[in-house]
């Protein structure tokens, strides 16, 4: 039976997928076949040597050592977009608490306490410092049109809103979901001067950090609203609250909060519920084990961070994956070995990205051991499994 070791608390909804195909989830274990986790931070840990591969039951993978892992043959996966609806309604929510007082009535009225009989009358004479405006009609700059982004987007446009859309990188599954309302913006700064309200749904990067900064914010509206659901990296605190407190900016709704955001007018910090529901845990222990089970089974990598994605069906008698540098003759290198047993590879599969490649082939019989030996010792190899 193969063991997953869990380094946090996993959703329950893996058991029908790992016990389906006689994987075992534990709580401790020292020869593991995979590792899955949440929040759980990876720099430092000991990995042990048996592992695979390591599950991340959300996006972010700022946790793992994911490069480091990637030099050791360890496939990285996350679960991009089995969140993004609980994303999306979490965004959804932030845009009414920007468009209306709402969070400061509510501390208002829980004030009242106390007040007996006058509550109601406190109420009706009290509430006009809390009014707001409605988001219909309003213009929404959505910054990254991937899953999440696009939900939104669409969300946004059923409620009446101008949606504005930018991503210089958007794949084409995410184009084809978009609602045709949906207008396209190739500037970043042409979004920002358009817009009432702006979330920004983009990775946290060497490159986006900072996105949202003094002279980005100039380039706002007057008045205009931010909200930050993604990194709280995106943007930079200290200018964002000096544009809240001068008035360029009307709010900013961060799912990031820190102490330098507390305590300041017109700044609303969430306790980083974006994924935080039921569904949102469920789909991504299931989509990370799901994963799991088909590289330990097949070899097949769908949504790694640190290896190129290369799936294909099982063919053959036996089947060798090999991780390896991205170098010439490094497929003929490997092919040559087995051509020289006489054995036929029935079918190959080999993609590649950055520094590293993976090669799945299917060969028509078994492989000798010493075969497998001598592909491990060429050079540029970095992980040889021989799947049966």
């Amino acid at each position: 039976m193969h063991k997953v070791l869990k380094l946090n608390e996993i959703s329950g909804a893996v058991s029908d997928v790992f016990q389906s195909h006689g994987f075992e989830l534990v709580k401790e274990c020292k020869a593991p076949d995979a590792i899955m986790l949440r929040s759980f931070d990876m720099h430092g840990y000991a990995v042990p040597e048996s592992v695979l591969c390591v599950g991340r039951a959300g996006a972010g993978v700022n946790n793992i050592p994911t490069a480091e892992y990637a030099e050791k043959g360890i496939v990285v996966f996350n679960t991009p977009g089995a969140n993004a609806n609980a994303v999306k309604e979490l965004v959804l929510c932030a845009l009414l608490l920007c468009g209306r007082k709402i969070t400061d009535g509510i501390a208002w009225a829980q004030s009242l306490a106390g007040k007996g009989a006058e509550v109601p009358k406190c109420v009706e004479s009290g509430k006009k410092a809390f009014a707001g405006g409605e988001i219909t009609g309003k213009t929404l700059g959505v910054v990254g049109l991937g899953a999440i982004g696009a939900r939104v987007a669409n969300a946004a446009v059923e409620l009446g809103m101008k949606v504005i859309g930018y991503d210089p990188y958007i794949s084409i599954d995410a184009a084809w979901t978009l609602n045709h309302n949906v207008q396209k913006e190739t500037d970043l700064n042409a979004l920002l001067s358009k817009c009432d309200y702006v979330t920004l749904h983009i990775p946290y990067l060497p490159s986006t950090k900072g996105t949202i900064n003094a002279e980005t914010i100039a380039k706002m509206k007057d008045g205009a609203n931010l909200i930050n659901c993604s990194r709280g990296e995106l943007a930079v605190n200290a200018d964002v609250i000096a544009a809240i407190k001068s008035g360029k900016l009307n709010r900013y709704v961060t799912d990031f909060p820190c102490e330098e955001l507390l305590g300041i007018e017109n700044i609303i910090t969430i306790p980083h519920l974006g994924a935080s529901t039921e569904e949102a845990e469920d789909n991504c222990a299931r989509m990370a084990a799901q994963e799991i089970v088909d590289f330990v089974e097949n070899g097949n990598v769908t949504n790694s961070v640190n290896f190129p994605n290369c799936k294909s069906a099982r063919s053959g008698k036996v089947r060798i994956t090999v991780f390896h540098k991205n170098v010439k003759n490094m497929i003929s290198s490997i092919s040559d070995l087995i051509a020289k047993e006489g054995i036929n590879i029935g079918s190959f599969n080999s993609q590649s990205g950055g520094s590293m490649a993976y090669t799945i082939l299917d060969l028509d019989e078994n492989v000798p051991d010493a075969t497998v030996d001598k592909i491990r010792k060429l050079e540029n190899i970095v992980r040889v499994r021989v799947i049966k």
